[in-house]
């Protein structure tokens, strides 16, 4: 067995009203601070609150919500240079998988001497990085407990790798309150994107006896969340239930791997503009039926902590079957597309993105050795 070695870099505070000790941990490093907002929650009651948090505490910031096309290196570039002109000693992140993303590369490179781009090609990031604080919005987040950071390179719509320093992150407040603004689809989609990170890291060449613990009880939270029978005396909070199982699917996969999903979901995203999370949820089963063929037991394990296959069941390929069937009734019910086609994306832009992902580190790490073509294999069945 391999030596097995764990950090985690920031901080974790999660539990409800939790954003509105935000200013409370910024004033920790200094007075100035630029806030990276994701335009989503730009005329929101979430945004009112982190901004009035910062305010409550006399903390001098400036807004930046340029992320329309995404954490894309033209965007960054310029948070940057005014991240630098302003002198800011904290930048904080707040929304989805583009303000996270966008804050965590101003963040890494605030004190380095060159530009994004440099960084994008392959250059590691030397220089300490200025405090960072992210405010997921979403119970999920598959890169803020690592230190790698996707960038989409605003020149080729291709997502690139940023090697940050370890300790990137100082702090992550997950506040359940948060995931409330989120639409009845958006809302279903993310949760089985978050069920597929769990899956994925679960799955993952990569997976380990700790990764597995973190992994399973991600899976049990967000099972308990989604159970339309859950006893009566179980007075958890859906959204309480999602953020908590969306915190640990986000350990499970820094402390094992992200999966082909999860890996073409982010290039699909960067090459289509498209919803990460749906394009996720539509590859979950098809990822999942590529698993039974050789790690049939775990997916059949899955589907036990589910709920959705019996303890008693002795045919592996049946419960994990089940779990498959799961998924695509989850889909069905939420009105998801059940095919990327029906995602308005074009075979042509999948293409490219199953080329991208399979040029990228984690497909050295996913549930069994692939190439593109591989990659692009599993896009076609899903398509």
């Amino acid at each position: 067995m391999a030596d097995f070695t764990f950090r985690i870099s920031p901080n974790i505070i999660l539990g409800s009203y939790a954003v509105n000790r935000l200013g409370e941990f910024a004033s920790q490093y200094g007075k100035r601070c630029m806030l990276v907002l994701d335009p989503a929650l730009k005329k929101t009651p979430s945004a009112e609150s982190i901004a009035q948090s910062l305010k409550d505490r006399s903390i001098d910031f400036f807004i930046f919500d340029e992320l329309a096309d995404g954490a894309t290196t033209m965007a960054i570039q310029k948070a940057v240079v005014l991240a630098r002109k302003s002198h800011v000693q904290c930048v904080v992140g707040a929304g989805g998988g583009r303000a996270m993303n966008a804050a965590r590369a101003v963040a890494a490179i605030y004190h380095e001497a060159g530009g994004i781009y440099e960084f994008a090609e392959g250059k590691p990031v030397e220089a300490e990085p200025v405090p960072l604080i992210c405010l997921p919005t979403t119970p999920r987040d598959p890169f803020v407990f690592t230190n790698r950071v996707p960038i989409t390179d605003s020149r080729t719509a291709k997502i690139k790798l940023i090697q940050a320093k370890d300790g990137l992150c100082r702090l992550v407040l997950f506040d359940p309150n948060l995931t409330t603004t989120l639409d009845a689809k958006q809302a279903a989609a993310i949760t089985l994107e978050t069920l597929c990170l769990a899956s994925e890291a679960y799955l993952s060449q990569k997976a380990n006896f700790f990764s597995d613990m973190i992994a399973e009880k991600a899976v049990t939270l967000l099972g308990a969340a989604t159970d339309e029978n859950r006893p009566e005396t179980d007075t958890t909070p859906k959204e309480e239930l999602l953020t908590q199982g969306g915190c640990m699917a986000s350990l499970a996969a820094a402390s094992s791997a992200l999966g082909a999903a999860s890996l073409l979901a982010l290039c699909i995203s960067a090459r289509a503009k498209a919803d990460r999370a749906l394009v996720t949820a539509v590859l979950f089963p098809h990822v999942l039926e590529d698993c039974i063929a050789f790690k049939n037991e775990r997916v059949a394990k899955l589907a036990r902590i589910l709920h959705v296959a019996p303890e008693t069941e002795a045919d592996e390929a049946a419960a994990a079957n089940a779990l498959v069937q799961n998924i695509r009734e989850r889909l069905a019910a939420a009105s998801l597309p059940a095919r990327l086609k029906d995602a308005h994306l074009s075979i042509e832009h999948l293409a490219l993105a199953a080329e991208d992902a399979g040029k990228l580190e984690y497909v050295n790490t996913l549930a069994r050795s692939m190439t593109s073509d591989d990659l692009f294999a599993l896009v076609k069945k899903a398509y």
